[in-house]
Formats: structure tokens, sequence, C-alpha cells
């Protein structure tokens, strides 16, 4: 069985995390978009296909062919895949009058889903809105038939019903609220001595949350991460590094990105007013009915130590970010500092080098994508 997921016309909705990848990679709870179908739907990687932006297709190829065409921007509930597995070709299923699927080559035949459990995403700022309501779904996904491994009695545990330890993890002299929600620990992750975490609260594999760290839900790491300081309801991609003292809330981190030790991150404006964000859309900052919202970071941008960034701020792909003071509500894509721009072979070689210390190697067709992407910045 072969799925393409559809970005439609939303992708620039979630750039600058779009600009590398398309919408179903994003992660949201503590799956990607694209593994949660793959978990409900049982197919394969291998049997997985985008519909995205020209410049993507070589890395995420498309197949209109597929027995199966999903609205990427949908996080589904189990409702939603019994409906979908009932549908005959050429059927296509809505839900809130929006297209979420379709069976067969043809959109014809409409049907109205029920389910009340599903997800849809519409702009950037979703991931984190509705990243409790995507942990709830993974962990039930992740966790049924499954059994934990022992908790160390060094910890302090409430709610031991909501927490799940993979095989591998190690957490010694730390406190966990499941109360507050769910908490999944993955293979091979670590939680140090000290961290406080309320769920809901996702530690993908081989990450380390430091020694001290303060971490409120809804808040996903993803594979191989360092996160320090205070985290709250941020999402990390994975691969990415928060490993100091500071403050990051409501804001959403891509991969091979660092920010240096004491980056502070405003989440809210002294007046409590509703925020302005960048929109890739349209070029222009937009009113949105937010008061919460932090720093959306796209793929391999980097903080230097004790940056400030301003709330609702959107930084690009290999921006690097130092300097004093506040730097702007948008940083373009391969800013260097706050006027200049990062020469694209020394970007190459900062990414590069980082993926090695993850034994992951930068290859032709990436290095492709960001040169498109630094010739249309």
């Amino acid at each position: 069985m072969k799925i393409q997921f559809s970005d439609n016309d939303k992708h620039l909705n979630f750039a600058p995390l779009t600009l590398t990848r398309p919408v179903a990679k994003l992660r949201l709870g503590m799956l990607t978009i694209e593994e949660t179908w793959q978990r409900l739907l049982n197919f394969s990687k291998t049997d997985t296909f985008y519909q995205t932006e020209s410049y993507l297709q070589t890395l995420f190829p498309a197949d209109e062919t597929a027995d199966y065409h999903i609205a990427a921007n949908c996080k589904p509930g189990v409702t939603l895949i019994q409906e979908i597995q009932s549908l005959q070709n050429n059927q296509s299923l809505y839900l809130n009058n929006e297209w979420i699927c379709t069976k067969g080559e043809k959109n014809a035949n409409r049907i109205d889903s029920l389910c009340k459990t599903s997800i849809l995403l519409h702009e950037i700022w979703d991931l984190f809105q509705k990243n409790e309501a995507a942990a709830k779904i993974d962990f039930n996904l992740l966790t049924k038939d499954k059994q934990s491994a022992l908790i160390s009695d060094s910890n302090q545990v409430m709610g031991s019903e909501n927490i799940f330890v993979a095989p591998g993890a190690k957490i010694e002299c730390a406190i966990l609220n499941g109360n507050t929600g769910p908490i999944y620990i993955d293979k091979d992750a670590e939680v140090m001595e000290g961290a406080i975490i309320r769920g809901p609260f996702y530690l993908g594999e081989h990450s380390t949350v430091k020694m001290g760290a303060k971490i409120y839900g809804a808040t996903t790491i993803g594979p191989e991460c360092k996160v320090g300081g205070e985290i709250s309801n941020c999402i990390l991609q994975g691969y990415s590094n928060k490993g100091h003292d500071g403050f990051i809330g409501n804001s959403v981190i891509g991969e091979w990105c660092n920010l240096g030790a004491d980056t502070n991150s405003s989440n809210l404006k002294n007046n409590y007013g509703k925020l302005k964000i960048h929109s890739y859309k349209t070029k222009t900052l937009v009113q949105t009915d937010n008061i919460f919202c932090g720093v959306m970071m796209g793929d391999h941008s980097k903080t230097g130590i004790n940056t400030m960034l301003n709330t609702a701020t959107v930084i690009g792909v290999s921006a690097n970010v130092f300097g004093g003071g506040f730097p702007p509500k948008y940083i373009p894509s391969f800013s260097w500092g706050l006027n200049d721009q990062f020469k694209f072979d020394k970007a190459i070689e900062v990414a590069t080098n980082m993926m090695k210390r993850r034994n992951i190697t930068l290859s032709p067709a990436d290095i492709d994508l960001l040169k498109y992407l630094y010739q249309t910045v």
C-alpha cells in the first residue's frame, strides 16, 4: 500500500520549518505526522511519498499512483483511521469541511468525517498550541500492549501510570510529574540528576535532559538532542541543542540548531497584546490572535551566548545570530550576525561538522537544497 502526503497550499504556512522538509515530516506530539499515520494505517517508510515544493522532490519524491492521498496537515485519531479504511475507490474524506484523504486517483464522492480527536494544523504556531493533544494520541500509540521499564527509586514520581520508560533509558534523581500529562522517555535517552519534568513530555532516542533542567509541558524533544535550562511548551524537531541555562517557551526549533548559553526568548509582550509574526507567504508581519509565541527557528541555525530574542521571532535556515541587543523579529536564512550574509561554503562546513558529530553525512542532495535556499533568500 502506497501513501502520498499532500502539502496542498499550506507548505509556507509552516516555514521556516518546511523550507527543508514536507509538512508530513514535522514532529508534533511524540512522533512526526507521517509516523503517526504509518503506525495507524500500517504502511512502511518505503511506501511513503510526498506532493510538496518542486525543489524538495529530489529528497522527498512523489507518486501520483499512490493508493491513498492524505492531507499532510492532519494528525489522525483512531476514529479517522477507521473511516479511511472504510473508503471505497474514488471516495474522499472531509473533516470540518476540509479535505483529508482520497482513496484512488480521483477526488470524488465526498464523505464527511465524524471524528472528534484528529488534529488539523493551519499555521506554524498550531504546532506548539496543539502539541498537548498530539502527545496524548502518540502516547497511546507508543505504549499500546507494551510495558514500561522500571523507574529507579532515586526518582520522585507522580502519576506513574502516565509515564513510560523505553529500554536503555536512564533516569536518576529526577522529578517526573505524569499527573499533568503523559511522559515518554525513549530508547537510550537520559534524564540527569535534578531535572524537573511536567508532562506532557517526550524525550527522543539518544537525547539528554541535563542536570537541573526545568521542563513544562507540552514539550517534545526529538532524537539526538541535549537540553537544559528552562523550557515550556516547545518542540525541538531533532539533532538540536539547548544545553545551557536560558529560557525558551512556545517555540519550535528545527534540526541541527544550537542555542548558545543563556539564550533567552521572550514569549509574551509586556503589554499582553496580541502578536504579529513574519509570514513567508505574504513576506510581511501578520496579525495573530496569540499572546504567547517564542521563536520559530529553521534547520541549521545558531544563536551566540547571551542572545536575546524578541517575542514571536522567526529565524530562517542556517542563520547565525549574535550581537548585542535584540535582533529583528525576522532574521532571514543565511544571516550572519545582524547585517551580513553567511558565506555558503562556510555554512556548509558548519553543517557538515555538526552532522559528523552524530555520524550523519550531509549528502549532495542536501547541499543542493541548501544552495537553492541560499540563492532565493
